[in-house]
């Protein structure tokens, strides 16, 4: 079985100190989500983007016997996408195009995707996500949640082994965040591997099979949410008072009371 084991990942920004720092973590297993959570300046999105290849990282990212930091751009496209967590605004493409050029992004051969198939399956994709009445508007002219929308199709549309998805229900409603987290639940029943950072723990441990807790760049937890969420580690790494419910559907539930003064 393929599957994601991050060795050593380090990272940071151009004249900065690095942000994450010796992150070993997996094995990440196809048909699992996994969460990162963590306060502000956790490096849940620093791991994200060297993931993805954005952001320069040392160490060891190993898929399927290879370290994916060492592929081209061209060949962790085919592998890995990434969605985050805003669209540019000054994007004058509608969402069809967007789509269309995202799926040639992905391709080792950009002439082999053929127009009218790239339409066809970037409409299909539109259709899945209840948005084909997008398709012709220009990404400019859409509101924060609906590039949110586009940007998610655009990273589905390549079917990649590996979605990397930054805050994708930041800027959507309630019945739009569920949307998108069964849409997420679907595409990982395929055999996908799934990693997204949210901010709402509750709303993590609803919708993944796992969470990682980062705090000062550095790994706090590893594991599923009944197993590793309890009032200790909620205290230590976000500085509240809390309490962990499990529920009769055996959904695990944060309730904060106050903050440790």
């Amino acid at each position: 079985m393929e599957q994601l084991i991050l060795k050593n990942i380090t990272a940071g920004y151009p004249g900065k100190s690095n942000i994450i720092s010796g992150i070993n973590a997996g094995p990440f297993k196809p048909g699992v989500i996994t969460a990162l959570v963590g306060p502000n300046a956790a490096g849940k999105s620093t791991l994200l983007r060297s993931m993805a290849g954005l952001l320069k990282a040392q160490g060891e990212m190993q898929w399927n016997q290879k370290n994916i930091l060492h592929l081209s751009l061209r060949e962790k496209a085919a592998l890995i996408s990434y969605m985050p967590q805003y669209l540019p605004q000054d994007i004058e493409l509608n969402a069809i195009e967007s789509l269309i050029s995202a799926l040639k992004a992905s391709s080792f051969d950009q002439i082999s995707v053929r127009l009218p198939e790239a339409r066809k399956k970037a409409f299909d994709v539109l259709e899945q996500m209840d948005l084909v009445e997008l398709a012709m508007e220009p990404l400019n002219q859409l509101s924060g949640g609906q590039r949110q929308m586009i940007s998610l199709a655009q990273a589905i549309i390549r079917e990649p082994a590996i979605l990397l998805l930054d805050e994708p229900t930041s800027a959507l409603d309630l019945q739009h965040q569920v949307a998108v987290m069964q849409l997420v639940k679907e595409y990982a029943a395929k055999g996908k591997i799934v990693m997204m950072v949210l901010h709402d723990i509750n709303l993590a441990t609803r919708w993944s099979d796992e969470l990682l807790v980062l705090h000062k760049g550095k790994i706090a937890a590893h594991g599923k949410p009944n197993e590793i969420l309890n009032a200790s580690l909620l205290a230590s790494v976000y500085n509240v008072n809390a309490i962990v419910e499990t529920l009769q559907s055996g959904q695990i539930q944060v309730h904060v009371e106050s903050l440790i003064k």
